[in-house]
């Protein structure tokens, strides 16, 4: 019996020790992901600024496009600008699976800053300061949700074929608006935008943890993993910042 009791104790301290290490590297996992896209914001951030900054002139009397700022805003070439992102982002995750962690990390922060110079637009329609409340405002809520994703128990698992098609119906209904110009389909489409990363927030960040069961121990898939999720989370965070910065901004 006291074998028994001995043996038990062994495997109990045994088992005690490998959830320990688990949790370990499961929050050094989430971790990297939250580091990698802060500083994928941060990147987003200040290329956005400066490419405003380059773009406009800033006169007593107003403001005026630069001829770079004619470039990228007022010619043809605005239409890439635009665009720029998603193919960027589709051709990232189809070939994330053939490169190293490390070049996969560079390639993000590469996107980051074409996002930036995409939505440098934003400082020519709304004030600078409803930019940085908004942005605030999100930051909160994204913590939130995020959180509320990571510590419950409740299964998310069976939001992503509602989330998916949601998300494939609002982008094809902001490309319809460009050339629509609809003022009411903007609106619909900035309130269901915002539920919809809401919800993503909260199931990518339940997705992403769950994922770590798949790579701890492989340290190249854990890293191309947490770019991945780095790229997902960042991508919540910004469409939920832009859909809220239809609501709360202050216009020019």
């Amino acid at each position: 019996m006291a074998e028994y009791d001995r043996q038990y104790q062994t495997v109990d301290r045994t088992s005690t020790v490998s959830r320990a290490g688990i949790d370990e590297g499961l929050r050094a996992f989430m971790l990297g992901i939250y580091n990698n896209m802060a500083l994928g914001l941060a990147i987003t951030g200040v290329a956005a600024f400066s490419t405003f900054y380059f773009a406009v002139d800033q006169t007593a009397g107003g403001a005026a496009l630069t001829p770079f700022g004619q470039a990228i805003y007022a010619s043809p070439l605005k239409w890439l600008v635009m665009f720029a992102p998603l193919l960027f982002v589709f051709g990232f995750s189809a070939g994330i699976n053939r490169m190293r962690p490390a070049t996969a990390r560079v390639v993000f922060f590469a996107f980051a800053a074409v996002m930036g110079l995409s939505l440098s637009t934003i400082f020519l329609v709304f004030t600078g300061q409803s930019i940085v409340q908004t942005f605030f405002i999100t930051a909160a809520a994204f913590g939130g949700l995020s959180l509320w994703g990571y510590t419950t128990k409740k299964d998310l698992s069976g939001w992503g074929s509602f989330l998916m098609m949601g998300l494939i119906g609002i982008i094809i209904a902001m490309i319809v608006n460009i050339f629509l110009a609809s003022s009411a389909l903007q609106f619909a489409v900035s309130v269901l935008g915002v539920l919809l990363f809401a919800g993503l927030t909260a199931y990518d960040t339940q997705r992403l943890k769950n994922t770590y069961d798949y790579v701890a121990g492989d340290t190249v898939a854990a890293g191309r993993a947490s770019i991945m999720g780095a790229l997902q989370l960042y991508l919540d965070f910004i469409n939920l910042f832009m859909f809220l910065l239809q609501f709360l901004g202050n216009r020019e």
